[in-house]
């Protein structure tokens, strides 16, 4: 069970007032507003610990270097992978499907080999891959979607021919809230030894993430989307393919020994770790899964499944409004229009009354052209929100109505 007065007092930003309103803030699958306890340690990190890693004999060094390890471990253990070797800290998930694009790429993908995605892609996990066709002659095959939202197994088990060589596809849709079902993805990609990646950046904060369970070869996911600080990110990789894979940038910290002649690299994690990385993103990472860990994952997914329930249930109830990606699994997410009224003008009254959504194609204009539409109304949500701030929502929906569309 989740105290969600508890919760709420946790997150100082749900005190303000919008426009005089009390702030509904439903764009959690944009970014999420961060506890006191990360807020705190990012101040208290930077007055009390900071310094630059790996490289120092003092005690500064020395302190923010290990704060930085454990930060690591703590992941680690939060998603369950076999080693902190699989665990690599990069700016979000979006350097960390480029990483394996450019590094796995390199190493594997030659002329004539096929990389399949799905349609309901984010862009970050569309364009580094047709990059990489591009560079090596490899084919970007991508399985499309029903209507509700589903992924057919039969047209994945299709697509796959002995040229495939990678699957890379999201785990639960920033528009439309799906949950795909990922193991069986892989399961069957397993049939035909074919490495697969994740998109985690909408599932970590939403329910518990075992790794190791799942059977990925890649997991990627972004700090700002789980209660901690921007230019942070996680790419889980198994040890086999990040020691056969190049690094993907080249600078202090990730280098062994350096001559003119010949270079030699640092290991696993470090040999993907160039330059200075974000320290004290790191450690609001580490901060902010301890907090979710305290709480419990198991915990926030039946809280946030009744929610969005309630969500999905209330926002269907109101007249003219499509709902897209219906009767399946979904997780945090509701994408929707209502009838003769563009989504950012129905954005734009909810904005005036302490709502705040998105609108618009959310990086996944395929998925707005699957559905022949330019936008959509976006309500995502968190484990602060409330059933009472759905009615708000609802109020502000019939409230758009009554101004458009009367």
């Amino acid at each position: 069970m989740i105290d969600i007065d508890a919760v709420r007092s946790d997150f100082p930003i749900l005190n303000k007032e919008v426009h005089g309103k009390p702030l509904v803030y439903l764009d959690n699958a944009a970014t999420t507003h961060k506890p006191g306890v990360v807020l705190d340690k990012i101040i208290g990190f930077y007055t009390e610990s900071y310094s630059n890693i790996h490289r120092g004999v003092h005690y500064l060094s020395d302190k923010a270097s290990a704060a930085y390890e454990d930060a690591r471990e703590t992941v680690r253990d939060f998603i369950n992978a076999g080693s902190a070797k699989e665990v690599i800290f990069t700016r979000g998930t979006t350097e960390a499907v480029n990483l394996v694009a450019d590094s796995f790429g390199r190493e594997f993908i030659k002329k004539g080999d096929e990389i399949i995605i799905s349609e309901m892609e984010h862009h970050s996990n569309i364009v580094p891959w047709q990059l990489l066709c591009q560079r090596t002659g490899a084919v970007l095959k991508v399985i499309l979607f029903e209507d509700d939202g589903s992924i057919r197994m039969d047209r994945l088990k299709k697509g796959i021919t002995k040229k495939t060589k990678l699957i890379s596809m999201v785990y639960v849709s920033n528009s439309l809230g799906v949950v795909n079902n990922v193991k069986e993805v892989i399961d069957i990609a397993k049939e035909h030894d074919i490495p697969v990646m994740i998109d985690g950046a909408q599932a970590v904060q939403h329910m518990p993430i075992d790794v190791r369970d799942i059977g990925c070869d890649f997991f990627a996911f972004s700090g700002h989307k789980i209660y901690a600080d921007t230019g942070i990110g996680v790419l889980y990789g198994k040890e086999k393919w990040l020691d056969a894979m190049p690094p993907y940038q080249t600078g202090g910290g990730m280098i062994a020994n350096v001559n003119f002649d010949k270079t030699t690299y640092a290991g696993l994690p470090y040999k993907f770790e160039a330059g200075t990385g974000n320290i004290v993103g790191a450690v609001s990472l580490a901060t902010a899964v301890e907090y979710l860990q305290r709480i419990g994952m198991s915990n926030i997914d039946a809280y946030e499944h009744d929610l969005i329930d309630y969500a999905e249930e209330r926002i269907a109830a109101v007249e003219g409004v499509t709902i897209y990606g219906k009767n399946i699994d979904r997780c945090a997410a509701i994408s929707f229009n209502m009838k003769d009224i563009h989504h950012f003008d129905a954005g734009s009254i909810l904005d005036k009354m302490g709502i705040a959504i998105r609108t618009g194609m959310h990086c996944t204009e395929p998925i707005m052209k699957h559905y022949g539409i330019s936008g959509t109304i976006r309500a995502s949500f968190a484990l602060y929100n409330t059933k009472d701030e759905i009615d708000r929502l609802i109020e502000g929906l019939h409230k758009v109505k009554s101004m458009l569309n009367p």
